[in-house]
C-alpha cells in the first residue's frame, strides 16, 4: 500500500476475497466492515494498520503475487460456485493452494492450459487484449475445412452482430470428415472459437487451449498445477 492506502475494493481483490466486481457487491450488501465500521462504498480506503472484516472474518492482505498454470480437463467449469451443482475447476485444486481465481476461463468442454493466480489486479492486467498476448489453441472439428475461410479470418469477423478481432487458424491434418485446427487469437471472448468456427460450418469436438501468451501447456498432466516460478513472473510481466 501507498500513504494514502488502496481502495477497499483493489485490496478485497488483491487479497483473493472476490474480483474487483464481485468486491464492489460484497460491499454493497453491507457485508464488510472497516475497523469495525460497515463500509458503505467501493471507494474507501484501506491504509496500513487497519483490519478489514468480511462476514466477520478479518481479512489478510496477500503477499507477493503469484501465477500457477493448470491443465484443465474438459468437464470442469471455471467458476467459484455452480447453482446446478456442477463441478468446478476451484474444488479439484490442492487444498493448500489457497484461494486463487483464474486469468480468464476455459468453457465446461475445453481442456488444456488455465493461469490461476492469487492477485486479482494481476488477473485484470494479464486478461487484457491491450497485453497483445495470443491464447493458442487447437480444434478438433467435424465438417469440410475451407482453408480459404479459415485464412479469411485474419481479417476478423463478424457472427450474430459480435465482431471478432483477427484470428489466425490453419488446417492442421484431415481425416476423413474431422480435422485438426491450429489457432490464435488476441481477444479470447466467450465460446470465441467455437462461434466463428460454427459460423464456417465446423462442430468442435475437441478444444485445447496450449499457450497463453508466453506460458506453455506443455507435459503438464492433466488436472496438475505447478507454480511459475516468481523471476519467470517478473520477467513476463515487465516485458508486458
Amino acid at each position: 500500500m501507498n500513504e494514502k492506502g488502496m481502495r477497499i475494493g483493489h485490496f478485497l481483490a488483491a487479497s483473493g476475497v472476490a474480483s474487483r466486481r464481485g468486491a464492489e457487491a460484497i460491499v454493497g450488501a453491507g457485508r464488510v466492515t472497516l475497523n469495525g465500521t460497515a463500509v458503505a462504498h467501493p471507494a474507501t480506503f484501506v491504509a496500513a494498520g487497519d483490519v478489514v472484516q468480511v462476514d466477520g472474518r478479518v481479512v489478510v492482505e496477500r503477499g507477493r503475487a503469484r501465477l500457477w498454470r493448470y491443465h484443465k480437463p474438459a468437464g470442469l467449469l471455471t467458476t467459484h460456485a455452480d447453482p446446478q451443482g456442477r463441478p468446478t475447476v476451484f474444488e479439484k485444486l490442492p487444498a493448500d493452494l489457497g484461494r486463487v481465481i483464474s486469468v480468464g476461463r476455459l468453457d465446461l468442454a475445453s481442456e488444456g492450459l488455465l493461469l490461476l493466480t492469487n492477485d486479482g489486479a494481476l488477473a485484470r492486467k494479464l486478461e487484457l487484449p491491450a497485453t497483445g498476448w495470443r491464447r493458442r489453441y487447437r480444434a478438433r472439428v467435424h465438417g469440410t475445412v475451407d482453408e480459404a475461410a479459415l485464412a479469411g479470418l485474419k481479417r476478423g469477423i463478424t457472427v450474430e452482430g459480435v465482431r471478432y478481432g483477427p484470428i489466425e487458424a490453419g488446417l492442421d491434418v484431415r481425416k476423413g470428415a474431422n480435422a485438426w485446427l491450429s489457432i490464435s487469437l488476441a481477444e479470447g471472448k466467450n465460446r470465441e472459437v467455437r462461434r466463428v468456427l460454427a459460423h464456417l460450418g465446423l462442430a468442435v469436438t475437441r478444444l485445447i487451449r496450449i499457450a497463453y501468451g508466453p506460458f506453455q501447456l506443455g507435459l503438464l498432466a492433466r488436472g496438475a498445477v505447478e507454480e511459475v516460478p516468481a523471476k519467470v513472473l517478473r520477467e513476463q510481466v515487465r516485458k508486458e
